[in-house]
């Protein structure tokens, strides 16, 4: 094999990419979940390659009120060229792997994440002028208020919460890039060390699992708490005292986080969110405020700790700090597992 061409392996998985890359046109691409108590179904805004799906006409005639544009697949050139450019970045991939010198591989990748980072960069742009640019006229004004979904993640603007990530075409795109991305770094250190070189078959075997289980694995741990900007997700109030924080990770990955164990109880209790839709509670250590999980702390309750919403429960990580606390406050100590029943 000449030093300047890529592996078997690698010229098959750069075609298995660029075939999956079709895809992308005919799933969304992007999704922007809204929750609210008025809307206990949420509201989803999905984006493909050519059009807006989803709830739309909901959600613009909520825009309507905060003084928001309504949203309209037309208004956007973007739709007109995208599933081209999809198309484009697939005939490359296969391209290069036809061709099978390592310089198109290289090319294809680059020009690849330069589009990726274009593309995010065009829907932040797209985000922030839909978000700031405001009607003077608008039902309901609150100054210095934006409307900016965030570009991924979680963001609390008024009563809804806004939940922005990659949907199925999403991943399959993200996906592509990482697969060969890896190719490609495969076949720069087998030019740099060609003793280097794995195996290809036990390279095959990694990357075509690579997606799989990197689906299967959402956001892992705690999300910190943001002093004076994150708001209680039953209550609603500003968290501003990280000692009595806490939070619940959803199924999907949700990070909901809560000024007091009480209002997390609540929200649970109460009908807000199953709790068998739950994957992991974290409570703040009384002593560091850091996030750990509940399983793992000991609970004490005092009038005397005054907590934000009145549930008055400290957390501890060490035992010995519980113990130090005690001898402060006037107490009993309770049990996780009975308190979130």
């Amino acid at each position: 094999m000449k030093k300047s061409q890529m592996l078997a392996v690698h010229r098959i998985l750069l075609i298995v990419s660029g075939v999956a890359l079709l895809l992308v046109n005919y799933f969304p691409i992007w999704r922007i979940e809204l929750d609210a108590p008025q809307y206990p179904e949420g509201l989803e805004l999905l984006i493909y390659s050519d059009k807006l799906a989803g709830n739309v006409d909901i959600i613009n005639g909520l825009n309507h009120y905060i003084g928001m544009k309504t949203l309209h697949t037309e208004d956007f050139a973007e739709f007109s060229v995208l599933p081209s450019l999809i198309i484009f970045f697939a005939l490359l991939f296969v391209g290069a792997a036809v061709w099978g010198k390592r310089a198109g591989g290289y090319t294809a990748l680059a020009l690849f994440a330069l589009f990726g980072i274009a593309a995010m960069v065009d829907f932040w742009k797209w985000e922030y002028d839909y978000g700031h640019n405001l009607s003077p006229d608008a039902a309901i004004i609150v100054p210095g208020m934006s409307y900016q979904p965030p570009l991924i993640g979680f963001r609390q603007l008024l009563n809804f919460g806004a939940y922005s990530m990659p949907a199925a075409g999403g991943w399959i795109f993200i996906f592509t890039g990482v697969v060969v991305a890896a190719c490609m770094v495969r076949e720069w250190l087998a030019a740099r060390d060609a003793k280097r070189v794995l195996a290809g078959g036990r390279l095959a075997v990694m990357l075509l699992i690579l997606p799989a289980g990197a689906q299967s694995c959402g956001p892992s741990g705690a999300q910190p708490i943001q002093r004076g900007t994150d708001a209680c997700a039953h209550c609603k109030m500003t968290i501003s005292d990280l000692r009595f924080g806490c939070e619940m990770i959803s199924k999907k990955g949700r990070a909901f986080k809560f000024d007091d164990v009480k209002c997390l109880v609540s929200f649970v209790s109460e009908g807000d969110f199953a709790k068998a839709d739950a994957k992991a509670f974290y409570l703040a250590d009384f002593k560091t405020e850091t996030l750990f999980p509940a399983t793992e702390m000991s609970l004490m309750q005092s009038e005397q700790l005054r907590s934000p919403m009145g549930g008055n429960c400290a957390a501890f990580k060490d035992a010995a700090a519980l113990v130090e606390a005690q001898k402060q406050f006037t107490g009993t100590v309770v049990v996780w597992e009975e308190l979130i029943r």
